[in-house]
């Protein structure tokens, strides 16, 4: 029934990080005390804490729409012998074998 469109992940991380700047600027300049004080601060790191988890979620929907053209294919370089030694020494002794290497 609404024409209002939903807000993004983007709007909502914006809206969460305004509120948590208001609370947090409550807190400095009102300087309440005892467990009023806690409640604020708890508040303001919930806040924060929802606006980071949704810019995460605004990051991962973007790279999820639009495929990176500059990302090299997975699988497309070689793995040097120091690195095989590193996941298996039998690889690399069998790669050094399969080349004619010596073994050191």
């Amino acid at each position: 029934m609404s024409s209002l469109p939903k807000p993004d992940a983007r709007m909502k991380a914006a809206v969460a990080s305004l509120a948590a700047v208001a609370v947090l600027v409550t807190l400095v300049a009102w300087r309440p005390e005892g467990i009023l004080s806690v409640l604020l601060a708890l508040v303001c790191v919930l806040l924060g804490m929802v606006a980071g988890v949704l810019v995460a979620a605004a990051r991962q929907a973007r790279v999820g729409e639009t495929p990176g053209e500059d990302w090299p294919a997975p699988g497309g370089h070689g793995v040097d012998a120091d690195t095989l030694d590193a996941i298996d020494s039998r690889a690399v002794r069998q790669r050094r074998a399969a080349h004619g290497l010596n073994d050191r």
